[in-house]
């Protein structure tokens, strides 16, 4: 169980024993999400700091475990996030303008801007609303894939949590659950050694998180987190073994949260430099940009022209998304019933008159 599954090499190359073996397109194509998601933090994160957006939580080190959990998983299955997973997001086909747009919460936002200015979400790609409520989407993610094994629909379930997740109630619930009915839920801890200001070994007294499936009567996998090759080898096997009604899987994906927790947070208060520095030397964009180095697949040119790409293609996103209004006023009283009722339009009317000067 202390064994960490790795896959890229050293020197860059790919270990055979482990290898996933995707093809070229698909390995570009996951090295583009990733550093899309990268790119997106530092945009977001300015945007936040200028005041245009209200909250923000980065993943800036964390690209290979979200990026590549939601890579390894199919488009039929569901994804439920914590609250840093905009890469899986864009996996799984969410247009950057419709994600940017939850962000300011204005009349091009789906939802209205009835969530928190981080909390998105995409019906069309099976990815559900993030929640603030560490834990909470664990018994959630445990219920749908219940849910899918009673209907025989063969489809499993991703949740993303964090090693401060793996001390809630829910994770107990959802894990215990799940192991004695066999729901087809992968369970993807992305340990990145920090519940916040929280260090792991305060966290919990176990040698590692993955040791813990033990307990609930399923496996559970160690993984290096800043791999994107291993997150989805270890991934793929998982989502196998639950939609073929072997059970679920626990992978905890050990990697490192290089910034803040959220907007709001300041590392340098809680933790070593040297300690982020020491990390920082196993960046996954730089894994796995060696990696596609060493297939003769990619150079410093084409680095620059992509790098490039994704910046223009959120400016772009930015600007179209900014330019638009508040939310429509009726956006207030819709979406929640069907038909709206009598008290709701009186109140609806009301507000109208009084926008309008007439009350």
């Amino acid at each position: 169980m202390g064994d960490m599954l790795r896959v890229v090499r050293e020197d860059g190359h790919a270990d055979p024993a482990t290898d996933p073996k995707l093809s070229k397109d698909e390995v570009l194509a996951l090295y583009r999400f990733m550093l899309l998601e990268r790119t997106l933090d530092g945009r977001m994160l300015s945007l936040q700091r200028q005041g245009r957006i209200g909250f923000y939580g980065p993943s800036v080190g964390q690209e290979a475990a979200i990026v590549g959990a939601a890579f390894a998983m199919e488009p039929r299955d569901w994804i439920f996030p914590q609250y840093r997973e905009p890469g899986a997001a864009l996996v799984r086909g969410m247009p950057l303008t419709e994600l940017i747009a939850q962000f300011f919460g204005n009349e091009k936002d789906p939802i209205h801007g009835r969530q928190m200015p981080c909390h998105y979400v995409y019906r069309a790609g099976n990815y559900m609303s993030i929640s603030s409520v560490v834990g909470s989407q664990i018994p959630l993610a445990v219920g749908a894939g219940w849910a899918a094994r009673i209907r025989k629909d063969p489809i499993a379930c991703l949740v993303y949590f964090g090693d401060g997740g793996t001390s809630t109630a829910d994770f107990h619930v959802g894990m215990n659950f799940a192991g004695v009915f066999r729901a087809p839920v992968v369970f993807l801890c992305n340990n990145n050694q920090w519940a916040i200001s929280l260090p792991l070994r305060k966290q919990t007294a176990s040698e590692t998180i993955a040791q813990k499936a033990v307990a609930y009567g399923f496996d559970g996998v160690r993984v290096d987190g800043m791999d994107a090759l291993a997150v989805v080898a270890a991934v793929r096997e998982a989502q196998r073994r639950a939609r073929t009604g072997e059970g679920p899987t626990l992978v905890e994906a050990v990697t490192y949260r290089l910034g803040p927790h959220s907007s709001s947070d300041d590392p340098t208060r809680y933790r070593d430099e040297k300690e982020v520095e020491a990390w920082r030397r196993r960046d996954p964009i730089d894994i796995l940009r060696n990696h596609l180095v060493a297939r003769g697949v990619w150079d410093a040119d084409a680095d620059k022209a992509l790098h490039q790409e994704l910046d223009d293609a959120i400016t772009e996103a930015v600007h179209a998304v900014e330019a638009a209004p508040p939310p429509p006023l009726d956006a207030l009283f819709t979406d929640v019933y069907e038909e709206m009722p009598w008290h709701l339009r009186e109140e609806l009317e009301d507000i109208r008159r009084i926008r309008g000067g007439g009350g």
